[in-house]
């Protein structure tokens, strides 16, 4: 029997609070929508948050995003 632990989940602010991220707001969302940033996953009609294994793999620069 596999108990995995689940993986962690980061919020918006949470990526920007703790530096995650070193880029404001407006850029996050930019870099989402041209590709060069992990789409968030979506819990329901205003909550995202994007898995702990696509923002590491974007700091590892191994992310290839939609238009890649």
């Amino acid at each position: 029997m596999s108990t995995q632990k689940p993986e962690r989940l980061f919020r918006e602010r949470e990526l920007r609070e703790s530096r995650i991220i070193p880029f404001g707001r407006t850029s996050l969302w930019r870099k989402i929508k041209d590709g060069s940033f992990p789409q968030p996953q979506k819990f329901g009609p205003r909550i995202v948050a994007w898995r702990e294994s696509d923002i590491a793999a974007w700091q590892r620069g191994e992310y290839q995003g939609a238009h890649a």
